[in-house]
């Protein structure tokens, strides 16, 4: 979910960025990054604790 935000925002700043608006390019590029960074640090996290199986 977080990395289809990122992907719209992202989107959207390059849609910004064809039609001259900077502004709105800097906000939804900087939006994007932090919301991929986000994600990327989550998914880490569930990557490192949720293959924690039981030893037996």
């Amino acid at each position: 979910m977080m990395l289809r935000w990122a992907a719209i925002f992202l989107i959207i700043a390059i849609v910004a960025g064809i039609f001259g608006f900077l502004g709105i390019v800097e906000a939804a590029a900087s939006i994007a990054k932090i919301l991929f960074f986000v994600f990327l640090i989550l998914f880490i996290v569930s990557l490192i604790t949720g293959r924690r199986g039981s030893s037996r």
